[in-house]
């Protein structure tokens, strides 16, 4: 018995509490807006912000080939205005050139030195084979004077003609190890010159390279066209201040104007609702008033 009214009144609790919501969320009487339902096209608008650039565009680089010197970053120093418009040739930017001039100095002396020791090299290489010949005709003066010795020992006693040929022998193979060593000494001499004078070659090579990269460092327009900022690697604009790096010397950039990309991001959560093919309107921020893709131009469309 006392289950049944348990259950009862459990009963009459759950149907005060379904009323009591009902009628909390019951619209009054002569409040409710009533409409007619029309059949039509629902439309899913996603309004996205972005970038207009160029399709196609002339790179502005600074020098290129400073990895070679191991400089590997550059700042620039001053750069035209953006949206300044260029001839080819014109006036772009300068880059900030001190530590270079540094390096180009440091080259310049060791190229002084190398053609120092070049200059020394044949100086000592004309002073040893000089006396190498002196010492050669002396010794050719010296065979002579053993040959008429020997001549005019003939009638001496045997001893005499015995010690005479032995001075003599002795002078000529005297004379021909002098003029062995008088060929290698030559041979050496020739090979520390031509050393020294490729080493000498390379630095001046280097120091030539140098100071050809040297004008690269006065940027000028390859192109005719419009100049326009371009974005480093932390994505902000490269201008007077800026550093760029050697893998990628770009300052700024000569867009070609008759085609342009709207660059956008959609966000993850509607980019499901975007397909290939859609039609999209753009409008710029310097321009509001004018839309890019009105009246279902097919040239706007999602890519």
């Amino acid at each position: 018995m006392k289950r049944n009214l348990l259950i009862g009144g459990v009963a009459m609790v759950v149907i005060l509490i379904g009323y009591w919501y009902y009628d909390s969320t019951r619209v009054p009487e002569g409040l409710e807006i009533i409409t007619n339902v029309k059949k039509g096209t629902f439309k899913v608008e996603i309004e996205t912000t972005g970038e207009l650039e160029a399709k196609n565009s002339v790179k502005i680089k600074g020098p290129e080939a400073l990895r070679e010197f191991r400089i590997f970053n550059l700042t620039i120093q001053s750069i035209v205005d953006e949206g300044t418009v260029v001839k080819k040739g014109d006036w772009i930017a300068n880059i900030d050139r001190s530590e270079f001039q540094n390096r180009i100095k440091d080259k310049e002396i060791e190229l002084e030195k190398e053609q120092s020791e070049f200059i020394q090299i044949q100086l000592d290489t004309t002073l040893q084979l000089r006396q190498a010949r002196d010492e050669l005709i002396n010794l050719k003066y010296a065979v002579e004077e053993r040959e008429i010795i020997l001549e005019q020992s003939q009638f001496e006693p045997p001893a005499t003609i015995k010690q005479a040929e032995i001075n003599l022998d002795k002078s000529i193979r005297a004379l021909d190890q002098a003029q062995e060593n008088y060929k290698i000494k030559k041979r050496q001499n020739v090979e520390k010159m031509r050393e020294q004078a490729a080493e000498l070659r390379k630095v001046q090579n280097e120091y030539n390279a140098m100071q050809s990269v040297s004008e690269a460092f006065t940027i000028l327009a390859p192109e005719p066209g419009m100049v326009i900022y371009t974005k480093g690697w932390d994505n902000r604009q490269i201008k007077a201040g800026s550093q760029i790096n050697v893998w990628d010397p770009t300052v700024a950039t000569l867009p070609d104007l008759t085609k342009m990309i709207s660059k956008t991001y959609v966000n993850e959560v509607d980019v499901r609702k975007v397909k290939p093919g859609q039609k999209v309107e753009i409008g710029l921020d310097a321009y509001p008033d004018k839309k890019i893709g009105r009246n279902g131009n097919p040239g706007c469309q999602c890519g």
